[in-house]
């Protein structure tokens, strides 16, 4: 039997295809989890697909970018009510899901532009439609004008958003970067003295006020309920921690979630935990200490080979 083909669908469908990666990048620094953002480039998708009824989805649109762009973005607005919903009965702090790679350039996600775990938090306290401009404006360099289309508002509605988004932000998250070597270095240190039991480096490299986030979702064993503030008592947690691990057959990788440094934890090669810290700005001391658990938002995280 002869294929019967459509190109107008065929062609549909590579345009979706060519800014899948784009979409996803949007839509996860708006929601930070990579379950819902499939679910929304599903909807997207659908929502594309649609238009066939009344003939190709492309009829009509001089601008497919933007159109796929306007309509992954609301319906990931309208996602931000339902996970603010799991929220408010999530047990313990809520962390976003790492995306993790052993190299950036081997993951098209991390090839998009990445947002740190700890931007991500910072973002978390923005309203769903400062953070859908923040995301669009200072992440992927839309313009006011083009933001005001997408989100049908006025671009003088856009600015004012806008500008609170980036003033909250900014006064939350320092400007300054640590280089990535300094990073990885800073990682490298903190992991092998938390694992070691090497309390006097351990206390070298934390800053005074750090804060641990322990993100176990209930479903792990030792996650605190609330961040942990203060050097001796991070110190606490993390002996405590180590003591705990004992009995595991714990194994360290190194490699990054989200641009930034990561330790990835293994338990008979199976994802364990990743572990992200934040520098202070002089970059000598670990001011935070991001551990997600919840084996659910591990989901995505390559076995380790044994």
């Amino acid at each position: 039997m002869t294929e019967i083909r459509f190109p107008a669908a065929d062609e549909a469908t590579d345009v979706f295809v060519d800014h899948r990666e784009l979409l996803f990048g949007i839509v996860y620094n708006m929601l930070g989890s990579v379950a819902d953002t499939e679910d929304v480039l599903q909807e997207t998708w659908l929502s594309w697909t649609a238009r066939r009824a009344t003939g190709s989805p492309l009829d009509g649109i001089s601008n497919p970018r933007a159109y796929l762009v306007r309509i992954a973005v609301n319906h990931a607005l309208a996602r931000r009510a339902a996970v603010n919903r799991r929220r408010e009965t999530y047990v313990g702090p809520w962390l976003p899901e790492p995306l993790v790679a052993g190299d950036a350039a081997d993951d098209p996600a991390l090839r998009t532009e990445s947002v740190s775990l700890a931007m991500l938090v910072v973002l978390e306290s923005l309203t769903p439609l400062e953070r859908a401009v923040f995301v669009l404006n200072e992440v992927f360099g839309y313009p006011h004008t083009e933001i005001a289309d997408i989100l049908d508002r006025t671009p003088a509605a856009v600015r004012q958003v806008a500008h609170r988004a980036r003033t909250h932000v900014h006064a939350r998250r320092p400007l300054y970067e640590a280089h990535p070597r300094v990073r990885r270095e800073a990682t490298e240190r903190f992991v092998e003295a938390a694992l070691g039991g090497d309390i006097g480096a351990l206390m070298e490299i934390l800053a005074p006020d750090v804060t641990v986030w322990t993100d176990g979702g209930g479903k792990r064993r030792g996650a605190g309920l609330r961040p942990v503030r203060g050097r001796d008592k991070v110190a606490r947690l993390i002996a405590g921690f180590r003591a705990r691990g004992a009995s595991l057959d714990l194994d360290v990788r190194y490699g990054q979630a989200n641009g930034d440094a990561a330790a990835v934890l293994f338990e008979g090669g199976a994802p364990y935990a990743v572990m992200v810290m934040d520098l202070t700005p002089e970059g000598d001391q670990v001011s935070d200490v991001y551990i997600v658990t919840n084996p659910d938002k591990l989901e995505h995280v390559e076995r380790e080979e044994r």
